[in-house]
């Protein structure tokens, strides 16, 4: 049984805090490779980065706008994925995985499929493609994490939804909570939902009561007292992360 979808308000509190304090958190509980999992592999582009961060659970597609013959072959795709993308619960980040990579032919977005988007409790997009219309895609409130913009929009057509789909060198499952700002993004292990926001929490603060305070209040200090004060301070936050989830933490 998969655990309980977080509350809307638990997704504002996530929202508050960039995606590397994010994993910071997850990666003192979860039982997976935090060296390798969850976040993506390649590099993306925040194309939005005054938006801050998003967070919202994953609707997937896949599609490939150099192929003329997906839109023959279902003259309907975009109606019927429409209607998979407004029966998911929202927020909602659409992960779309562009089959023509390392190519880009064409753009899944603009203007009009980011407002369409909206309409449905999109918050913003994943993309292993391109975008395109930026400007109005912002005004819009629709964030995107892209490899490059391009003009055109060649076939855009869904051609497969609600499914896993792969993007910058990480896989996404339909339903995975997302957390997404210019650094990159994190899909987060469904089980490890439920103690996401706690572990975030205590391991900002961790940081702010410990090492943050030790490297700031240096003034008069000699650099053998500072380096002592780190020292204790890494001590601290080592033994605080120990107590709390049986790891060490970063330092």
């Amino acid at each position: 049984m998969n655990p309980p979808r977080l509350s809307h308000s638990d997704l504002l509190h996530l929202k508050r805090w960039n995606t590397p304090t994010i994993y910071n958190g997850w990666e003192q509980f979860t039982k997976h490779d935090a060296s390798v999992a969850g976040f993506n592999l390649e590099e993306t582009r925040d194309f939005m980065p005054q938006m801050g961060p998003m967070v919202g659970y994953a609707v997937t597609v896949v599609f490939e706008p150099s192929k003329a013959e997906h839109p023959e072959k279902n003259p309907k795709a975009w109606s019927e994925y429409r209607e998979y993308v407004a029966s998911v619960p929202g927020p909602k980040i659409v992960v779309v995985q562009d089959l023509d990579k390392p190519r880009v032919i064409g753009a899944f977005w603009g203007e009009v499929n980011s407002n369409i988007h909206r309409a449905l409790g999109c918050v913003g997009t994943i993309i292993d493609g391109a975008i395109r219309d930026l400007d109005e895609m912002t005004n819009a409130g629709f964030k995107a994490l892209a490899r490059r913009m391009c003009v055109g929009h060649a076939f855009s057509c869904p051609v497969r939804w609600n499914c896993e789909v792969e993007v910058f060198g990480r896989k996404v499952q339909p339903g995975q909570l997302i957390h997404a700002d210019k650094h990159g993004f994190l899909a987060v292990p469904p089980e490890d939902e439920p103690r996401l926001l706690e572990a975030a929490r205590f391991m900002d603060s961790n940081e702010c009561e410990t090492l943050i305070p030790a490297a700031r209040d240096v003034a008069g200090k000699s650099a053998p007292e500072v380096l002592a004060a780190i020292n204790e301070a890494g001590r601290k936050f080592g033994e605080n992360a120990r107590a709390k989830f049986g790891r060490k933490g970063e330092w």
